[in-house]
């Protein structure tokens, strides 16, 4: 067991989540930090703050980190993160050489993804697709086994298909995407427009946020749902069928076996999945004519990014010695002048 525990980091946009995990996706320890947002050097602080805390009491073989962000191919660096200040960082190689250990960098739902595959709801299952519903939406591919990241490392932001021309305006600059109509953010828009609208489903939002409409999130559609308001029952029916129609989408062009649905939203279990898969029976490309792929909630929950980055990590390290950010450096370096071939990873 002490050559066999890894370090899981899952980084988003408020806070860091962090666990010592074994080889069965058992997390032993935890710990939990706010994001610093402005300062990257301050997040590989928090990192190594954070790994040295947990060596105190166990020997780890390695760190994985999940990061709510574009990852390069290489597992390497974060191209770009919306909610934090990292453009083009070097994040692997940064926290090798302040822990002295080696160190995966993936998208956290890459990572999600690996962990339900792995130990959660798609066991033995060789192609599926994991959607992370939150704010907005994410997702992973894993086929044949392996986890799917295309050529620039970028595979699996589901949320930004456009399934509605000249739809509403997303984030991202363009309009009519996924995450516009299937998303945390569509349950806290109409709950905050029931506030200001001042509807009784409304009033019960805003005397729960304190009177601030500001205040109002899309969980508290998804608790009354579950209490039984028919209300914010149909609308998270609205998000589900929303949902249904864009995985039809994905089925058409992946034909996985199993989606596996994760992130917040998902807390709404049936009440969700329910009428995501009859929107996705509806849509469905040659529908009665194929087999369907199911459709289930996530078993790992929030610790799925931990959980996955560490296994990552550990099953890399057993492969290749710990990354050695210099030497790494000049062997690119002479590489690009043609002095040997391609570098290895």
């Amino acid at each position: 067991m002490a050559d066999k525990l890894a370090v899981g980091i899952d980084i988003g946009g408020t806070k860091i989540a962090a666990g010592v995990v074994d080889e069965d996706g058992h997390v032993l320890a935890r710990l939990k930090r706010e994001t610093p947002t402005t300062d990257p050097l301050e997040v590989i602080d928090a990192i190594a703050a954070i790994t040295e805390e947990f060596r105190r009491e166990h020997h780890i073989r390695a760190i994985g980190v999940g990061a709510a962000g574009f990852v390069d191919a290489t597992q390497s660096t974060v191209l770009f993160a919306p909610h934090l200040a990292w453009r083009h960082e070097p994040l692997r190689d940064s926290v090798a050489r302040r822990t002295g250990l080696p160190v995966l960098v993936d998208n956290d739902a890459n990572a999600a993804g690996w962990a339900e595959w792995r130990f959660g709801a798609a066991q033995n299952e060789a192609d599926l697709v994991l959607i992370t519903l939150g704010t907005g939406i994410g997702g992973a591919i894993v086929i044949d086994g392996q986890p799917y990241r295309g050529q620039f490392g970028i595979a699996g932001e589901f949320g930004h298909m456009q399934v509605v021309p000249n739809g509403n305006q997303c984030e991202c600059g363009n309009q009519g995407c996924w995450e516009q109509y299937a998303s945390g953010r569509v349950l806290t828009r109409r709950a905050r427009a029931a506030a200001t609208d001042g509807t009784e489903l409304g009033k019960l939002f805003l005397s729960e946020a304190g009177g601030a409409v500001e205040r109002i999130e899309g969980h508290l559609v998804t608790k009354h749902a579950k209490a039984g308001n028919e209300e914010a029952i149909q609308w998270i029916a609205d998000v589900g069928d929303w949902l249904g129609v864009g995985i039809a989408n994905l089925a058409a062009a992946l034909d996985p076996g199993m989606f596996v649905i994760g992130g917040g939203v998902s807390d709404a279990d049936q009440l969700l999945i329910g009428p995501a898969r009859a929107g996705f029976s509806r849509t469905l490309t040659g529908r009665g004519y194929r087999a369907e792929a199911r459709i289930v909630r996530a078993h790992l929950g929030p610790e799925a990014g931990l959980i996955g980055a560490a296994d990552m990590a550990r099953l890399t390290a057993r492969r290749r010695r710990p990354a050695n950010p210099s030497a790494t450096a000049r062997v690119r370096a002479a590489a690009r002048k043609g002095m040997s071939p391609k570098p290895r990873r």
